[in-house]
């Protein structure tokens, strides 16, 4: 995707997933690599947006923070159950999870018998992962689809690569866009999303719906997006242009 698609006059918020986006998967989440450039680029497209560049993540803030220490950027975490504004502070949505404290022994005891099979507990959610153990992708399936029926409407099973999540149904990456779009310095702006899951389509729905640009990584899989870019290392040549596009545009 040029950048053609986007609104030269307008001021632009951005909002970017980070596994499958900014970062290239891993087997574990906690065994991705952050380039330290990236860091210095997100840190610069920030700036140059006046601070309306906000993560977008399943992740918790906790951990995108470790992630790319010393940043810390304007973020939305698990789903949009936490969120942090320019302000700092943190936000974290006042959800009943008593139906995930009845599940998580269930799901560990599951992890334990099964070899590859790994649980992240996030708090607001919980997430089998079966990277290390891709055979075992029905077995995880069928077990959250009935953790998820016998807990009610109140949660949902999100599908993402090598995994299967049991989150409240209340918050998604969507309603986290739609609330950062509400407040400064993201009001007012064209809203800008990039990310490569099924986790991010309600995001992109939101985006589309308030006249902003929604980009999907990755070549093959349907989406609500309306551009595409092929690749992890596109998406960081993309920001290294908008970064510069966006400084020409404030002038010296």
């Amino acid at each position: 995707m040029s950048h053609d698609a986007v609104n030269r006059k307008a001021r632009w918020a951005l909002f970017l997933d980070v596994d499958g986006t900014l970062l290239e998967l891993a087997e574990t989440p906690e065994s991705v690599y952050v380039p330290p450039e990236l860091r210095s680029l997100l840190s610069t497209t920030a700036s140059r947006l006046e601070g309306a560049l906000a993560l977008v993540s399943g992740r918790t803030i906790a951990d995108l923070d470790r992630l790319f220490a010393p940043l810390r950027l304007c973020a939305s975490g698990v789903h949009g159950a936490e969120r942090r504004g320019p302000d700092g502070r943190l936000i974290r949505e006042p959800l009943d999870l008593s139906g995930l404290h009845s599940v998580r022994e269930e799901l560990a005891a599951y992890a334990r018998s099964h070899q590859g099979i790994l649980l992240e507990d996030k708090g607001y959610a919980l997430a089998v992962h079966f990277r290390l153990a891709p055979q075992l992708a029905d077995s995880v399936h069928a077990l959250t689809k009935r953790i998820v029926e016998r807990l009610g409407p109140q949660y949902v099973l999100q599908a993402g690569k090598c995994v299967y999540e049991i989150r409240p149904s209340a918050t998604t990456k969507g309603t986290a866009v739609r609330t950062f779009m509400q407040q400064s310095p993201f009001l007012a702006r064209q809203p800008i999303y990039i990310g490569d899951d099924v986790t991010d389509e309600d995001a992109f729905e939101t985006v589309n719906a308030l006249g902003g640009i929604s980009i999907r990584v990755g070549e093959s899989a349907p989406t609500r997006a309306t551009y595409r870019l092929a690749r992890v290392a596109d998406v960081h040549k993309w920001l290294r242009e908008l970064s510069v596009e966006s400084l020409l545009m404030r002038g010296p």
